[in-house]
């Protein structure tokens, strides 16, 4: 009886948790269809401000500049994360507690922090330079040093998986290390790839404090026009914006979750 109690208990404070957690955003994308200008009081159906996000130049100008610096980064920090997951394997026998530190590093430090810091390297190096002008390039690169380590950490987990005997029998059918890349270890992490690059694209959509900080007049995304318009106060636009945000991230998760879990089978 008591272990039922408890079982119960458990699943109650489970669905608060959901609810908690998810029913703020169901309230933002239903507001998004509101046919009156209103964030607190539904007056019908409508698909008017979606409408009037494809009329607006600057949120698709915002639009384009989230996908280019989502995509760009996670590609980028694809290939870098990779080598470095690999090499972590390699060498997993020797004493590499400093390199899990840094790699661990731009995981735990507040973004704030971390986007102050990325601002004033990238303020310097214009300065003495005139490269690193801030702008997209400069939001590239500073996400792409925050998408690395989730990108190392997630290679480096599946190769930990792998039987090494499957590295030693591939030798020994004189593969030479190109095909042993290509026709194993890549399908072999494949899915581990194609997980790591929807979390650093997600990551990418997602962030605002550390673009903020190494933005361009020109190079504002998503999240930082949202932070800029609603200073006039929260609109059903705003809402479609945020409803049309909260669909693909919860699209790359999900992919995500489902290509994670089809490498562990």
């Amino acid at each position: 009886m008591k272990k039922r109690t408890l079982q119960r208990g458990l699943s109650g404070f489970w669905w608060l948790t959901l609810i908690f957690l998810y029913l703020p955003l169901a309230v933002v994308v239903f507001f998004s269809f509101n046919a009156a200008n209103s964030a607190a009081r539904f007056t019908g159906f409508s698909l008017r401000w979606y409408e009037r996000l494809l009329g607006n130049e600057q949120i698709i100008s915002a639009f384009w500049n989230s996908m280019i610096l989502a995509i760009v980064s996670s590609v980028l920090a694809l290939a870098i994360g990779c080598l470095i997951g690999y090499g972590m394997y390699r060498h997993r026998h020797r004493k590499l507690g400093w390199l899990i530190v840094l790699i661990y590093l731009p995981i735990v430090l507040p973004d704030i922090v971390f986007g102050i810091s990325e601002m004033t390297f990238f303020v310097s190096v214009h300065r003495y330079t005139g490269l690193l002008q801030p702008g997209l390039l400069t939001m590239i690169i500073s996400h792409i040093t925050f998408q690395i380590p989730f990108v190392a950490l997630i290679v480096y987990s599946r190769l930990v998986g792998l039987d090494p005997t499957l590295f030693e029998a591939a030798k020994d059918l004189y593969a030479t290390p190109i095909k042993r890349a290509w026709h194993f270890l890549l399908p072999t992490i494949k899915p581990a790839l194609i997980s790591a690059f929807f979390l650093s694209f997600t990551l990418s959509i997602d962030d605002f404090v550390i673009s903020f900080f190494t933005s361009g007049p020109e190079s504002a995304t998503l999240p930082i026009y949202i932070w800029g318009a609603i200073k006039k106060g929260v609109t059903p636009e705003i809402n479609a914006i945020a409803a049309l945000m909260i669909g693909a991230v919860a699209l790359a998760a999900l992919m995500s979750l489902l290509f994670n879990r089809q490498g562990q089978r």
